[in-house]
């Protein structure tokens, strides 16, 4: 009798209470789905930007990024110690005045990639070159870190 009035049993079910959670769950989505998280008209909506592969020989990493409408004068590469940065601005041409929006994924804006290199690199011989929109650039590794054949006596 204490039990049943104490807890409501046997109304009282394991169900109701997540229900409950669920539905903060679907409120707090409702306020956050408006909030972009660096504010702004450059802000990146989805997705890493820009996309790209980094891969390595004996002698060299490579790192092919794909840049579509992005030209070199807006691209910044630097290089420190095994660090390299990928920075710039993606234009998008204004739509006719007046124009509506069935679908909406490419924007324009700044971007920044920063990454670390697996190894010691030779910052001063890196090379780049941005050809129908993929930028390749060739990281040549520093003799240190290439790996060296001993041989056996």
């Amino acid at each position: 009798m204490i039990y049943k009035s104490a807890f409501g049993f046997p109304a009282w079910n394991f169900r109701r209470a997540f229900e409950e959670f669920d539905r903060m769950r679907r409120q707090m989505d409702r306020f956050t789905s408006g909030l972009e998280p660096w504010g702004g008209e450059y802000s990146q909506k989805a997705g890493v930007f820009p996309a790209l592969n980094l891969t390595e020989d004996d002698h060299n990493y490579y790192i092919r990024a794909e840049l579509p409408g992005v030209v070199s004068d807006d691209l910044d590469i630097q290089a420190t110690g095994k660090n390299l940065s990928i920075s710039g601005v993606r234009k998008i041409l204004p739509e006719a005045e007046g124009a509506r929006y069935h679908r909406r994924e490419r924007e324009a804006g700044k971007f920044s990639r920063v990454f670390t290199l697996p190894g010691v690199i030779a910052a001063e011989k890196i090379k780049a070159t941005l050809s129908n929109g993929v930028l390749t650039i060739t990281i040549p590794k520093a003799e240190e870190s290439k790996p060296r054949k001993i041989s056996i006596n």
